[in-house]
């Protein structure tokens, strides 16, 4: 975009922009572009924020390349207009909105909804702060056509977003996010209609749709008879503190022990520089209250409380009898504790359980072990929604589903991960392991007894997308022959995940794709009854002989 040009769209995005700290940034902007540095201002500029299957997310900040009042209210009119398009009655049967705790939530919210009042479209607002799975399970619950949640998840502070989910309570997914990203370009941000806040077509829920989420959770415990045990929790400044607390209840376990500074929500996020469970250090917090008091296992949110991170005693480290420390669970390990509880106390050769390509391959194994369906599909719980639909037209019947990056489905409602029921299961897991005398160091042992001991590796390596999308084109066109002095045997490509896998002699299992969220390449290794420290060096020489490979002669 040429000077003028950018000075010219920029100011035109001054005068429609609402907010005003947004509008003292993008004047600031402006003026140094004018006093000759437009660099800034020129990558705000330099496109439109990229609609997708994870539908929005990027800083709150100006410009089309960033989350603003602006950018949502397009968004929201293609949203809109794909739903008047292409679903039935989907102006009756509305949109269910609802919003985390972070920055210009609320404005974001109410924009969505004053944006499909205005399109003719029923928009109904959650009060207040709402978990994702709360907003998930409401679509299903008011028959709505879709549903929005306001949130960027465990991004960072600075961030926000905006997912879309489906009549059937789980995310769009291709083509669905193609479809309406070809309408929000329809639109131009700067003139999108607004309805009124107070328009007939918007309706403000009460909280009867947090009660009938929670009446629900008790069916999520397998052994309700089973006394509960001490367990330490923390919301990470998220949504899931309440929830969780009320969870528990009706559940019938004590409240857990909390990590006070983090139970109360906040966009700012004070004490963690980065909250996701999977990031270093982000449960150190949380670890030292499960110290301090001696709990079963420590369990965490992400801020909108769809994923659930764990954490146990292990003894195993201690430097004396009686001492231990406390290790994170991997996102696969808790799935295989979840997988075994819930396959050794359901019943039924129609049950089902699905989980994605890049998470561990025991649970295919225990399925079959237990006689029941099993599938694995693409990365994004989005695809696991999808499977368990398509599958119920078979008669089967999802059971458990589940990704690596901490998201599961313990229930059948929604079809998206959910982690407060999660909680409440681990909870029970834990509650029923002391009841049998063991811990659940122990059920994993067992686990590996039975099935081997597999070991699971994850390593990134930072790049644009488009470098990282060209590394696996690359591999799947000339695929190695040895990784680390080790031959491959096989390699499968999968191009609607954007993804190579690789089975090296022995059966460990590496595999390579771009992220869909961030410009990185992530990399996976899986092995069976193999030094951890050998999968490491396993990973890494891929990682290294690729990038060598990939570097001009």
């Amino acid at each position: 975009m040429a000077e003028n040009e950018l000075l010219v769209t920029a100011r035109a995005w001054l005068d429609a922009e609402p907010d005003d700290d947004i509008r003292i940034e993008l004047d600031e902007l402006i003026a140094s572009a004018e006093a000759g540095d437009d660099v800034e201002l020129a990558d705000r500029f330099a496109g439109r924020l990229q609609f997708g299957t994870a539908g929005l997310r990027a800083a709150v900040a100006a410009g089309p390349m960033r989350m603003n009042r602006l950018v949502v209210r397009q968004a929201a009119a293609g949203i809109g207009q794909w739903l008047l398009d292409s679903v039935p009655d989907a102006a009756d049967r509305g949109v269910v909105i609802a919003r985390d705790a972070r920055r210009k939530s609320d404005v974001f919210a109410v924009d969505t909804a004053r944006v499909l009042a205005a399109m003719g479209i029923k928009a109904m607002l959650h009060p207040g702060l709402t978990p994702t799975p709360v907003l998930a399970w409401s679509i299903t619950g008011l028959k709505a056509a879709a549903g929005v949640v306001v949130t960027a998840s465990h991004n960072p502070p600075a961030d926000n977003g905006y997912k879309v989910f489906l009549d059937t309570g789980s995310q769009i997914v291709n083509p669905i996010d193609n479809e309406i990203a070809a309408r929000i370009d329809r639109f131009d941000p700067l003139t999108v209609e607004l309805a009124a806040e107070d328009h007939p077509l918007i309706r403000w829920l009460d909280t009867s749709w947090d009660e009938a989420y929670l009446a629900d959770i008790p069916a999520v415990r397998l052994h309700p008879e089973v006394p509960g045990v001490p367990i330490a929790y923390t919301a990470m400044h998220g949504v899931g503190g309440e929830m969780i607390a009320a969870a528990f209840t009706v559940a019938g376990f004590d409240v857990p022990l909390v990590v006070a500074e983090q139970q109360e929500p906040d966009g700012t996020f004070p004490t963690i520089s980065f909250p996701n469970p999977e990031e270093p250090g982000a449960m150190d917090l949380l670890l030292a209250v499960a110290e301090l008091n001696g709990v079963a296992v420590a369990l965490a949110n992400d801020p909108d409380a769809d994923r659930l991170g764990a954490a146990i005693p292990d003894t195993r480290a201690g430097s004396s009898a009686g001492e231990h420390t406390w290790r994170k669970l991997s996102g696969d390990e808790i799935g295989w504790l979840f997988a075994d509880h819930i396959l050794r106390h359901t019943e039924g050769d129609d049950r089902l359980v699905v989980t994605t390509l890049v998470s561990s391959s025991l649970l295919a194994r225990m399925a079959e072990a237990h006689g029941v369906h099993s599938a694995e599909t693409f990365t994004g719980f989005k695809w696991i929604g999808k499977i368990a639909t398509e599958r119920a037209a078979l008669g089967q019947r999802l059971i458990f589903g589940y990704e690596q990056a901490l998201g599961y489905l313990v229930v059948g409602r929604p079809l998206d991960k959910d982690g407060i029921s999660a909680a409440v299961l681990m909870a029970e897991i834990a509650a029923v392991a002391a009841a049998d005398g063991v811990t659940i160091q122990d059920r994993l042992d067992a686990i590996a007894a039975q099935y081997g001991r597999y070991e699971t590796a994850e390593l990134s390596v930072r790049m644009p997308p488009t470098d990282g999308a060209a590394w696996v084109r690359r591999i799947e066109a000339e695929p190695p022959t040895t990784v680390g002095g080790v031959a491959v045997e096989s390699v499968s490509s999968y191009p609607e995940a954007n993804l190579v896998r690789l089975v090296l002699d022995g059966g460990t299992r590496l595999q390579i794709r771009p992220s869909g969220t961030e410009p990185k390449v992530k990399l996976y290794g899986e092995a069976v009854d193999l030094d951890p420290a050998e999968l490491d060096r396993l990973l890494h020489a891929l990682a290294v002989e690729q990038s060598r490979s990939a570097r001009p002669a």
